[in-house]
């Protein structure tokens, strides 16, 4: 599907970061929308902006824990615009710290918005695909569906399974030639899900200097709409852990708890929250979650690739020299 505009793009998470930046990527293309979160203002305000960019837009107040909720969410897609050509499970959440000092109840959600949340979203959307005969299933997973994250137990939980699901989909699909089962792994985002999850450790959460922005992914979803691809990560640091994970899983999981632990010694002391497990929060609806702009550093795209461009210089200036220097003997 290479032109989206008229594409019917169900979306969930779609209130804020990443769901809010894809959602006015697709409107851009002038796909129709059912935009899907838990908080009808806050998708409304989105709706408008898909509209005023030139997409269509509807939304749909829907807890992807409520597999009937879900349920109702396709039927009312296909009720007002006859089909599903793309679903995006987006949704998602995480417990930052020690396992034990959580609530197990936020531990459970965890599951339920980002496994069952992306399971119950496949039930809802493969049958209308089987019958209309086409459509592209999207799941966003993140780099922690590839490498554990130390202090984030069922999160990882999560995203490895969702991992694994739709891998298994995939291959009970496969004869199906125009239904496409897909998944995105991002590296760290910028968004307010950074504050939206749960934090138990006492301690602030940095997210680091390499931070991609909403939009990146956004544009991901996109391009993986129009041209299907089974596993796509977004920014290296999310190829590495797979790669790193991949080759030597046992000395990759003790870095990564190393550093990990070495990070919270060094971080400010910061409020226990449950972020917006259990309802969600009245707070600012924004794609960005101000990380970049309090830190002052750009996006980790454009920073790689600056970086990327300033080694590609040096490297040819090296080989210039080292030339110039040869043809002087």
């Amino acid at each position: 599907m290479t032109d989206l505009r008229n594409a019917v793009v169900v979306l969930t998470g779609a209130s804020s970061g990443i769901g809010r930046a894809a959602a006015l990527a697709f409107g851009r293309r002038g796909a129709r929308l059912v935009l899907a979160a838990r908080r009808r203002d806050a998708l409304e305000e989105v709706a408008e902006a898909c509209r005023r960019v030139g997409g269509k837009a509807v939304v749909v107040p829907t807890d992807v824990t409520d597999p009937q909720a879900v349920q109702a969410l396709a039927d009312e897609a296909v009720r007002i615009f006859g089909a599903i050509d793309v679903w995006i499970n987006n949704a998602g959440t995480g417990v930052f710290g020690p396992y034990q000092d959580a609530p197990l109840d936020l531990h459970r959600l965890t599951i339920a918005v980002n496994l069952l949340g992306g399971m119950h979203g496949a039930y809802a959307a493969l049958p209308v695909f089987l019958a209309q005969g086409h459509g592209t299933l999207i799941t966003n997973i993140s780099l922690g569906g590839w490498a554990p994250a130390p202090f984030a137990a069922a999160y990882t939980a999560s995203k490895f399974g969702l991992r694994g699901f739709t891998a298994s989909l995939r291959q009970e699909l496969r004869r199906h030639r125009h239904i496409h089962v897909c998944s995105v792994f991002p590296a760290m985002i910028d968004t307010p899900g950074l504050d939206h999850g749960a934090n138990v450790s006492g301690k602030r959460i940095d997210a680091g200097p390499l931070v991609y922005a909403p939009e990146d992914v956004a544009e991901t979803f996109v391009h993986v709409a129009r041209h299907p691809h089974d596993e796509v990560a977004v920014g290296w640091p999310a190829r590495a852990a797979q790669a790193a994970y991949a080759l030597a899983p046992g000395p990759t999981e003790h870095l990564m708890g190393i550093a990990i632990h070495r990070a919270l010694d060094r971080a400010s002391p910061a409020p226990v929250t449950h972020g917006a497990l259990r309802a969600p929060l009245d707070d600012r609806r924004s794609t960005s979650g101000g990380w970049r702009d309090r830190h002052g550093v750009p996006s980790a795209r454009r920073l790689s690739t600056g970086l990327g461009l300033g080694l590609a210089l040096g490297v040819g200036a090296l080989l210039l020299a080292a030339t110039a220097a040869a043809k002087s003997r």
